[in-house]
């Protein structure tokens, strides 16, 4: 009996690790100064891509912005539920690696293409927004909500 007790919490273990280590899930994105909350985001698979709406802004000031500067078809769009992230997939060539699609700033209205990769067993997630290549740009560090 302990055996199979032991087997079934390896098993649920490794299911849950492996669970927590993909984008999937609520997350707290964090400013560039690496302390602020910005917002939160669902990111949710899709048809096989991943996507993030945002569900909740921490400025209440900013709770009826709408994305005026955006130049598609988000324009004046509610920044809450906004899809900011679009079209990610799973990268071929390494495992805890997710690209091949764009990520908005609402601020700005910009696109740019995106990486994401979970840190820390999924608890954090590394979020690269770039310009033709993934040097070119910046990364952010986001918190795992749920």
């Amino acid at each position: 009996m302990k055996r199979v007790v032991t087997a079934l919490a390896l098993a649920m273990g490794v299911t849950m690790a492996f669970a927590q280590a993909t984008p999937v899930g609520v997350w707290k994105t964090i400013d560039d100064d690496g302390k602020t909350e910005k917002s939160t985001v669902r990111i949710v698979e899709q048809g096989g891509a991943l996507n993030g709406i945002i569900e909740t802004v921490s400025d209440p000031n900013k709770k009826d912005a709408v994305c005026d500067k955006c130049s598609d078809e988000r324009k004046d769009k509610k920044v809450v539920g906004l899809t900011i992230l679009r079209n990610v997939t799973k990268d071929t060539g390494e495992d805890s690696l997710w690209a091949g699609g764009d990520i908005l700033d609402p601020n700005n209205g910009k696109v740019y293409k995106v990486r994401l990769r979970p840190i820390d067993n999924g608890r954090r997630l590394e979020v690269r927004g770039y310009i033709g290549m993934p040097m070119l740009g910046r990364t952010q560090t986001w918190v795992r909500v749920e």
